[in-house]
């Protein structure tokens, strides 16, 4: 089955030399890219051949190790840097057998960097192995060497640690979900499935919709659900969640108005819609400075030489 190599290439605005201190010690590169847990060199000597062990942490109390090589080398003429390296796991459990691929390093001579990679591995379990990284594993093998890309850039740019950049983009995707579940439940649930349950009731008391209440809670509910989708589209802006925060204090304070005794409830329309503006303040807090694993490019330009690289010609391994 043909397999399509990973590629990814970011441009960087910082040094050549702080980018390669970045991506070529293993306590640092640990820390930003998704792919390793822990990265330890073996100790070498007189050798221009790095050796090196990983462990990738999966979830559930699973992990996969294994071993690799690198080797580095800087062309006089161009200024580019390239790493290479040779992966594999002896791990029976793990999807990837072995593996090649490069790092490389152009300066663009404006102040940035254009970083890229390549690599594609070899997998294990047959046919049943190589469907399943061909419709799962390597596309999210890929969007995880993108997302880290962009963390690393984060990083190297605006000196922001790929701890708190993960802590912060964690705290905004839960936040920008719940808001999702709980637009979409409120919009679903109580007016369009179940309106009976006291939804219609509380619009007739309001007479906002004379005897049109039906078709106006199912209004409602539309458009509910459709602001927990745009929350998705729109997750990035502040003015949405600000949007959203006035929509929510429109809808309190109308149920308030209409039926006080609502707010002696134990879940009242204050628990929700606080709650709600919580997530809308913590997901605006959270939105700048994001990693993204759709900013990288995921192909080389055709006809662009100097993106091209990796070739045994470069350096062999």
């Amino acid at each position: 089955m043909k397999r399509n190599p990973i590629y990814v290439e970011l441009d960087i605005q910082t040094d050549m030399d702080k980018l390669w201190t970045l991506t070529q010690k293993p306590e640092l590169h640990q820390q930003w890219d998704l792919r390793f847990s822990e990265i330890h060199y073996v100790p070498e000597a007189d050798s221009d051949i790095q050796r090196f062990l990983y462990k990738t942490r999966i979830g559930f109390g699973l992990e996969v190790t294994g071993a690799g090589a690198t080797k580095t080398a800087v062309q006089p003429k161009t200024g580019k840097r390239i790493s290479v390296l040779r992966f594999g796991s002896d791990q029976r459990s793990s999807l990837i057998r072995e593996g090649s691929g490069y790092w490389k390093y152009a300066d663009k001579g404006s102040g940035g960097i254009r970083f890229s990679t390549q690599y594609d591995y070899k997998t294990r379990f047959g046919l049943a192995g190589a469907w399943f990284d061909r419709l799962l594993f390597r596309p999210l093998f890929g969007l995880a060497t993108a997302w880290s890309f962009d963390v690393l850039r984060l990083w190297a740019e605006k000196d922001i640690p790929p701890s708190a950049t993960i802590r912060k983009a964690f705290i905004h995707a839960l936040s920008v979900m719940m808001l999702v579940v709980l637009w979409c439940y409120e919009g679903l649930v109580p007016k369009l499935l179940f309106p009976e349950a006291g939804e219609l009731d509380l619009l007739r008391q309001s007479g906002l919709a004379g005897e049109q209440e039906g078709l106006v809670l199912t209004f409602l509910g539309i458009a509910e659900i459709g602001v927990g989708l745009l929350t998705l589209l729109f997750h990035k802006s502040r003015y949405w969640y600000r949007l959203q925060i006035i929509l929510l204090a429109i809808l309190m304070l109308g149920a308030w108005i209409t039926d006080p005794q609502l707010m002696k409830a134990p879940f009242n329309p204050l628990t929700l819609s606080g709650a709600m503006m919580g997530f809308c303040l913590m997901a605006s807090l959270s939105a700048a400075d994001l990693p993204s694993a759709y900013r990288p490019a995921r192909k080389p330009v055709p006809g662009d030489k100097s993106r091209k690289g990796g070739e045994k010609r470069d350096l062999d391994l």
